[in-house]
């Protein structure tokens, strides 16, 4: 927020820390839920915490916006035969899985009764099996073997933030997104995809600005996806929308329609409880302020059907999802990274859209302007992958699937069981305290 949005340090500090206790909120609801099952029912309350650890950590993803970055299920994002869990009840089964395991260790050292050693190898052997289901899936691997193939070109322009939407720059700018678009298509892309917010004016209004990339894709007749900015004029300039968007351009070099990012970031995207927090208004205005979107749109490229999450819409579990149930063959995401420097959030935010994969059954490719860009496959391997600021375009073969998962079909229900159980389960340790 100062860095990058013009905030002084002073002012930047009062957003952050009240971003820091909404989060702080939930991890605190969980203890107090498990504190009353313990004084309840002893260390046997122990074996209630993965349902209370999903339950809080679900009300994060949902409650005042929604954030549910790093979510403890995905930490196993890298353990393929545990992660293949999520292909079933999503990232909250895997978090499940995660909490049962603390549970069972917690309930060991915590009481040496029989009925908590037997329960604790039960644990083991689900997750020995789980792994075991998982292990075999992979190597399977039926799904990276059905399908139509794409080669996809993803352009990684490594633009430095700070000078992004500075105008002395706007036409060397897109001068490197073409280039590389050029040796994608020299390397037979049969779709060029550029990331977030890459062009420095408006694709669908800058008509003139917007023709060398146009001319591109008609002369190659190669599809293109181009993360831009859009806006709707209204009557007054307080009317007037502008959009996070991902534009479709045809082989004949019209654009063949959009897609609006739904969840904007907050601080960077809009500023929530304006009126309280007014004077951090000039941060969104360094940065912009954007409408959110209303619908899941997906793309046809002449029957090649294609969803794109833009930035960090790639962990919520449940956008991917209503992209594949509206017919989505293929999972895009397209993200600015540069915010995060060298920090592990560049490294966790692939992580988590390579979940996105297993959940759903599909690929999953990923255009990020810094880095990390990069392709995974229905079981979350990574097919190929960029180091972070290197100026480059990496070249993928993925294939367009139809096939569903159960969780596509089912969603979190998971979720929704330990919000039960943990309502009941407070509700009956405070009746008989």
């Amino acid at each position: 927020m100062t860095v990058y949005g013009g905030l002084s340090p002073v002012l930047a500090t009062v957003p952050a820390a009240l971003l820091i206790a909404y989060l702080a909120l939930f991890p605190g609801l969980f203890a107090l839920a498990v504190g009353a099952a313990v004084r309840r029912w002893g260390v046997t309350g122990v074996w209630l915490t993965p349902f209370a650890w999903v339950a809080t950590e679900w009300l994060r993803s949902w409650v005042g916006g929604g954030f549910p970055w790093v979510l403890l299920g995905s930490s196993q994002a890298s353990v393929l035969p545990v992660a293949q869990v999520a292909s079933v009840t999503g990232v909250f089964g895997l978090s499940w899985l995660v909490a049962l395991v603390a549970s069972a260790a917690a309930a060991l050292a915590l009481s040496p009764r029989a009925a908590h050693r037997w329960a604790a190898m039960g644990t083991g052997g689900l997750l020995l099996a789980t792994a075991t289901a998982g292990a075999l899936r992979v190597a399977e691997g039926s799904l990276a073997r059905t399908g139509d193939v794409l080669r996809a070109g993803l352009v990684q322009g490594n633009i430095d933030q700070a000078i992004k939407w500075d105008p002395t720059y706007r036409d060397s700018i897109t001068r490197r997104h073409v280039d590389l678009s050029r040796q994608a298509i020299g390397a037979g892309a049969g779709l060029v995809v550029w990331p977030e917010a890459s062009t420095p004016f408006f694709f669908d209004a800058e008509d003139a600005l917007a023709e060398p990339v146009r001319r591109l894709a008609a002369e190659s007749r190669t599809p293109f996806l181009i993360g831009s900015d859009e806006f709707e004029r209204g009557p007054t300039a307080e009317s007037r929308r502008v959009y996070n968007s991902a534009i479709l351009v045809g082989p004949d070099g019209r654009s063949r329609g959009s897609y609006r990012k739904m969840r904007l970031v907050p601080f960077g995207e809009y500023v929530p409880l304006r009126r309280i927090l007014f004077f951090v208004a000039p941060l969104v205005e360094t940065v912009g302020d954007f409408t959110p979107g209303t619908e899941p749109v997906v793309l046809d490229v002449d029957g090649r059907r294609l969803s794109v999450a833009i930035c960090y819409e790639s962990v919520y579990p449940w956008i991917a999802r209503a992209f594949v149930t509206r017919g989505s063959q293929l999972l895009v995401t397209i993200t600015n990274d540069a915010w995060f420097g060298r920090s592990s959030a560049a490294y966790q935010h692939f992580e988590q859209g390579a979940l996105r994969a297993i959940e759903e059954g599909r690929y999953v490719i990923r255009a990020a302007n810094t880095g990390i860009s990069g392709a995974v496959d229905p079981y979350g391997r990574s097919l190929a992958r960029t180091g972070l600021f290197d100026t480059t375009t990496l070249m993928v073969d993925v294939r367009l699937l139809n096939h569903r998962t159960i969780y596509s079909y089912i969603g979190d229900v998971i979720a929704w069981i330990s919000a039960v159980v943990t309502a009941v389960m407070v509700g009956l340790a405070r009746r008989r305290r």
